[in-house]
């Protein structure tokens, strides 16, 4: 009987559209238009690698990757906001609650605005400390410097871009959240080679573009939250207050989770920083190329939350079950198809950012093995996305920074000190493969308990 009225619930809210349908079908849309929308925000960075690299200077592109470290800070920030936003709007929209989800978008978002707008702030301010604790040193540490001063300011505008996106995938317009981040990918592809080459701004036209990217997406987002779907409520402070401490209380264990990330990152670079700028650039292009290449990866925690979280507030516990290992299933194919592109165009790659030799051998150490590592990472995502959304946002935490800052730091270290240069990216690989079997066996654990 229950379920008949949970089906008559369904029909009669179309907003509610995770709560029917094949799971693997939504798994599918939101992760394919998730990855699609992320894939060409990180093209900004990409195409930024590509434009600076035809100046054949390889501190230029140095400097793009240890900026690009204190970016993916930034940018992991507001993808926890992302996850805490769409935990209560979808939640809310499931239970059928439309005008608190309006409420909740409205102060989640303001919530961020002010969040990004603070670390900006402090990283203006402190960005020559923090460019040289990453490893980079002389011409190279300024060129990441000004990089910063730049691009950092436009944060704000991201906040309501990725907070945008998160509202919309929380509703299940795919196609609209996927533009409001490929947008930026779009841009950037325009006007990077007229700001880099053609001005000749070099990684000042680069910084530039970031912060142009930011201003369409933001702009889209709000146009596609206010004028489509009519998801904000008007904000007060009564808003704020009926907001900001059910969205931290998310949030904040989701920025923590996707903190490590960076951490990573920075250990990674730091240890590559003593082998010089050659293979730091390799590093570069490694990342660039993971995060545009498993872009349906990184985007799948976000991407199916919203599945999660609406069929939470509905009590569909079978369907929680069936998303969580659809969601597995999309990884590995994904991650194996992934895989064999990078493999086949390895050298294509080397050519087009003009590598020297021991960048070479670290993105060719990524290409034929490490990337093999993303099927244990997405395990760790999609065990993640269930824990954020059910109310167990800490769980996520624990299991990646037993990933990034437990297990990531002595593998990067060993690897370094066997293989070198290339070890370090082999050390990044393990600590991906040593918890992602355990994460993916808790998350089945937790789900399998919720309707007992």
């Amino acid at each position: 009987m229950r379920q008949f009225f949970q089906n008559l619930q369904t029909m009669l809210d179309p907003n509610a559209r995770f709560l029917h349908g094949s799971t693997m079908s939504h798994v599918i849309r939101m992760t394919l238009t998730g990855m699609l929308g992320l894939t060409f925000m990180f093209v900004v960075d990409l195409a930024n690698l590509f434009w600076i690299s035809r100046f054949g200077d390889e501190r230029m592109v140095a400097a793009l990757g240890f900026a690009w470290n204190v970016q993916f800070f930034s940018i992991s920030v507001g993808i926890g906001l992302m996850i805490g936003a769409t935990a209560l709007v979808s939640k809310a929209i499931g239970q059928g609650k439309r005008e608190e989800a309006r409420k909740f978008a409205i102060g989640c978002m303001a919530t961020g605005v002010f969040i990004q707008a603070f670390i900006a702030l402090l990283i203006v301010i402190f960005r020559a400390q923090i460019v040289r604790i990453t490893g980079a040193t002389g011409e190279t540490a300024l060129l990441a410097e000004r990089f910063l001063m730049i691009s950092v300011p436009t944060l704000p505008l991201m906040a309501i871009g990725m907070i945008g996106s998160a509202i919309l995938r929380s509703e299940g317009d795919a196609y609209r959240a996927m533009f409001v981040t490929m947008s930026a990918g779009l841009v950037a592809m325009v006007a990077d080679p007229i700001l880099i080459i053609w001005f000749q701004l070099g990684l000042d036209g680069a910084a530039i573009n970031t912060g142009l990217s930011r201003l369409v997406s933001t702009s889209i987002a709000l146009m596609s939250v206010i004028k489509v779907h009519n998801l904000l409520a008007r904000l007060n402070m009564s808003i704020i207050r009926l907001s900001i401490i059910p969205f931290l209380i998310i949030a904040l264990p989701a920025i923590l989770t996707q903190l490590s990330g960076p951490f990573a990152s920075f250990l990674v670079t730091r240890a590559m920083a003593e082998f010089g700028d050659s293979a730091v650039a390799g590093l570069s292009v490694v990342n660039r190329l993971s995060v545009v290449a498993f872009g349906g990866i990184f985007s799948l925690s976000a991407a199916i939350g919203g599945i999660f979280g609406q069929n939470y507030g509905a009590q569909m516990y079978e369907r929680i079950k069936s998303t969580y290992w659809n969601g597995i299933i999309f990884c590995f194919i994904y991650t194996l198809v992934a895989w064999l592109v990078l493999a086949l165009c390895t050298e294509w790659i080397i050519e087009i950012f003009l590598l020297g030799p021991l960048g070479s051998d670290v993105v060719k150490s990524f290409n034929y093995l490490a990337a093999g590592g993303f099927l244990f990472s997405g395990l760790i995502f999609v065990s993640s996305s269930v824990f954020n959304n059910l109310g167990r946002p800490i769980y996520s935490t624990i299991m990646t920074w037993s990933r990034d800052g437990l297990v990531m730091f002595p593998a990067v270290i060993i690897g370094a000190s066997i293989f070198g240069a290339t070890g370090v990216v082999y050390g990044n690989a393990l600590a991906a493969v040593a918890v992602g079997l355990p994460s993916c066996f808790f998350g089945w654990l937790f789900i399998r308990k919720l309707n007992h």
